[in-house]
């Protein structure tokens, strides 16, 4: 099996494993080495707890995976203080992993905040 099919199977797991379950450090820690991505579900768990990633399509090459998602769930907890609204959101991101020994070590993420800030009813002010 080559690198990348390890992989996705790796991911696979790994989303299998948090997907509209808590998101507890120690499991975390089973699949993640780098300690940003770790805050940032934690933080993300905090306000939309058991939320979930739905994998709309990946892509992988050697030790790197790009993933194109949308974030499920709803928001319960304080986010960016903004107050629970309890409003389903689904919004996309993309997020690229680097991989090494079936742990995550590096990440960068893109998400779509406005649609995010916009499901939550609020409002931005529009430029003149």
């Amino acid at each position: 099996m080559t690198p990348s099919m390890k992989n996705k199977e790796f991911i696979l797991e790994y989303m299998n494993a948090l997907n509209g379950k808590e998101k507890p450090r120690e499991i975390l820690e089973h699949y993640i080495s780098d300690q940003g991505l770790i805050d940032h579900i934690l933080f993300f768990d905090s306000a939309f707890p058991k939320y979930e990633a739905v994998i709309e399509e990946m892509i992988s090459e050697g030790n790197q995976l790009i993933l194109r998602a949308r974030l499920v769930g709803k928001h319960e907890g304080e986010f960016a203080g903004i107050m629970p609204s309890y409003k389903q959101v689904d919004f996309p991101f993309v997020v690229s992993y680097i991989i090494e020994n079936n742990k995550i070590v590096s990440h960068w993420l893109v998400a779509d905040q406005m649609i995010l800030l916009q499901q939550l009813g609020i409002e931005q002010a529009q430029a003149h």
